[in-house]
Parts: structure tokens; sequence; C-alpha cells
């Protein structure tokens, strides 16, 4: 199959006009240029459309050529595998020429340079991700990627084993595209060759598995395709330790309860952390940036505090120790991990605190201690702290004279 009657209407994506320009510069004059992979899927489900990647038949010193002949800002981003990243009023495509596999050895295949959309196509991953859309927004499906669309199957171009050797971040993909866009089990073939290819998975850099898993857990199946990931043993290796299934989808349906953005790192946290080493070895595993290590951290430090039985009183007190993030981190946490429901009220109000508090700033200030006849030094510092956990411990108390009556304990007077 080439052309269908499917078409997609560019003009309702994202910088339409620059893609309409780009287009008006590479397809013509004996070339021809085709709109291929993620948008067009996109906008035949009908999800939004954030990036746009063209391919063409021009050669990559001939998309320079034209690209600045038009004024546009070429940039030879992947020039040695036909990739030149055109920016037009700030706005980069990543335009690349058609090609055909010489020699295939995982991320470093040597390509040649072609015109044929239909060998192009085949060399790509899935069939969904192998449609392109001519300039007037024509479908051209040479996978039977239309079918496997409609009925949310994510499937490899031919020979699954063969793909996943070009690529072994196949395997993490296969997953990560089926907890995005599939439905059911997933395909058969697929996972049997995930399954019997899976030591391809130590030769993958962990900055590239990180990504990937970041992805794969806000997708909107993530729970499922984990629990499918686990079943094969495929999780475990990836993770390096057990992972907590029932936490993870326990977390993600209290974020929805709440009405909260999935989130990539809590929801890594409620997948494979219970204490601290747990986060040590994620970070290690994946190559964590140390952001997300620090929130993996809090999450195994402090979720284990989180109780709705212990009152608003303590909670207020754990949301200005630990702030507004690593709270509801933290509370999320622990809601998971107990065994109320998502539509636990009790729960509910202690995650959402913050929406209803605003931790205060401390009003008692160094001044207050040495006119109270305390030294600057570590006796200073320590009645700072003995009376801040006097304020936080009265409930964060405004009144002058409650503040006075702090004060003056914690200087021992």
């Amino acid at each position: 199959m080439s052309s269908t009657a499917r078409k997609v209407d560019f003009a309702a994506w994202p910088f339409a006009a620059q893609l309409s320009r780009l287009l008006d510069v590479l397809d013509g004059d004996g070339e021809e240029a085709r709109v291929v992979g993620g948008a067009v899927r996109n906008a035949l489900l009908g999800v939004p459309v954030h990036d746009v990647d063209v391919a063409t038949t021009a050669a990559p010193d001939e998309v320079v050529r034209r690209a600045t002949a038009a004024g546009f800002q070429p940039v030879p981003t992947g020039i040695e595998h036909g990739t030149v990243t055109v920016v037009i009023d700030k706005h980069p495509f990543e335009v690349t020429t058609l090609r055909t596999d010489v020699e295939t050895f995982g991320r470093h295949a040597k390509v040649a340079f072609g015109r044929d959309w239909r060998e192009d196509a085949l060399r790509r991953d899935f069939t969904m991700n192998a449609l392109s859309a001519s300039r007037g927004g024509a479908v051209h499906d040479y996978t039977s990627g239309l079918d496997d669309l409609d009925g949310r199957r994510v499937r490899f171009i031919g020979d699954a084993r063969r793909r996943i050797e070009e690529d072994y971040l196949r395997i993490l993909r296969f997953f990560r595209f089926h907890a995005a866009y599939g439905h059911g089990h997933p395909d058969a073939d697929g996972l049997a060759a995930c399954i019997d290819e899976r030591d391809g998975l130590d030769q993958l850099s962990r900055e590239r598995v990180r990504m990937e898993m970041l992805k794969l857990v806000v997708a909107p199946r993530a729970a499922p395709t984990l629990a499918a990931m686990a079943q094969t043993g495929l999780l475990l290796r990836v993770l390096g330790g057990v992972p907590y299934l029932a936490a993870f989808e326990n977390l993600a349906k209290a974020e929805t309860a709440i009405d909260l953005p999935p989130d990539a790192a809590r929801r890594l946290g409620a997948l494979g952390v219970a204490v601290t080493e747990d986060a040590e070895r994620l970070a290690q595993k994946l190559r964590l940036s140390n952001a997300e290590h620090t929130r993996l951290t809090a999450m195994a430090e402090n979720w284990r505090r989180f109780s709705p039985q212990t009152g608003e009183g303590p909670a207020r007190a754990l949301l200005y120790r630990l702030k507004e993030a690593a709270f509801t981190d933290s509370a999320l946490m622990a809601w998971a991990r107990s065994q109320a429901s998502d539509h636990d009220a009790p729960w509910r109000a202690l995650v959402t605190l913050p929406r209803r508090w605003t931790p205060p700033a401390f009003p008692l200030k160094a001044d207050d201690f040495i006119k109270r006849g305390i030294d600057k030094g570590p006796a200073l510092g320590a009645a700072l702290r003995a009376a801040e956990a006097m304020w936080i411990a009265a409930d964060f108390p405004a009144d002058t004279s409650a503040l006075d009556r702090i004060a003056d304990a914690a200087a021992g007077l």
C-alpha cells in the first residue's frame, strides 16, 4: 500500500506557517519532501503534534543550499546520516534525506542516501511510525501502519529481531509506544523478540535507558505495560531491583484523583524506591540527574512519616520542613503504599494540604536573641534552632506574645 484516502491537516499544527515555507522550498524542482513519523501518527490519532520531522529526496548539501537561499538557518546536526536541522523563525525542523541501510550495527548504522520512499519506510522501527504525508496532507503507508494505528497495535516492521538488533533501544521503545498508543496485550511477535534479544540492553548507555523509562512511566497505559515488562523479567533487568507495581498503579490513580499531571520522577520513585538504597541504585543504574536523585531520596526518607491519622498539625510541620514539592511526592508515595483507595477523603485532604495552607516564614531573627543576651556564634544558632522547633510545635503562631514566650524559652530566660 502507498497513497491512501487518509489526509492530515497541516494547518492545524503548531508552526504551520513555518512548515509551509519549508515545504515550499524542499518540495519541487525535481525533489520531494514529506512530513514523516510521529507528527503524522499523532495527527491521525487526534493527539497533539509538538515536533514535526521532514524527509526529502534531496541530498543534505542540497537541503543546506535551498534553506540558505530561502533565508533559513541550516544546522548540520547529523549531516553524515543525512540530517540537517532547519531553523525558521526560531523553530527547528529536522530534515533527513531518504536512506537505505548498507550495514547495521546498533546506533552506528552505515547508510546510503536514496530516493525510494518505500525503502526508507521499511527501515524504520514500528509500522505506525513509518507513515508519511505529502505536501497536500495525503498519507502514504507502505507497512500497514494505518491498520495497526486503527487497531492500536505497536508492531515492528518486518522481522522484529532484526529491527531490534539494529538498535537495542527499540526494546524499550516497543514498550514505551505500547504504553502510549497501544491497547490490549503487547504484540506477541514483538514481545518474544524483546525477550530473545534482552542481552542487548546491556549495550545501551544509561542516559538513553533513562530517557525511555521517564517517557514510559507517564504514558497513559504505563501500569499494564510495566506489568508486562515485569512478567518477562525485562523490568527487573532495567531497574536492577524489584519493581513495586501496585504502588506505581496506586500513585498514578492518586495523581488523577487530585488533578495532578503525571510526573516522571515521582512515578519512577513509586515504581522502584522503598528505601534510600533503592534511590541510590536507580540513580546509578539510570544515571539520573542530581535533581531526580534528590527527589527519589527524599521520597525514600520521608514517605513513612505520612498518615492521615496524625492530624493536620503534624502535616503542616512536615510541609514546612519538606517544602511543597517533596511533601507532595512523599505524601503521594505513602498514599500509594497504604491500603486506601484513590477516593479516600482523609488521604486526599492530607496530600492536598499545600492547596489550603502556605507555610509562613520563621518570624524570629538573630537580633531577637542577641537582645536577650545570646552571643553570636554556636549558642545563637542553637537558640534559633530551638525557637524554630518550639514555633513549629506550637503550630506556627504569629502573635507577638506567643513569639516572645518562645524566644524567652529558647534563650533560657
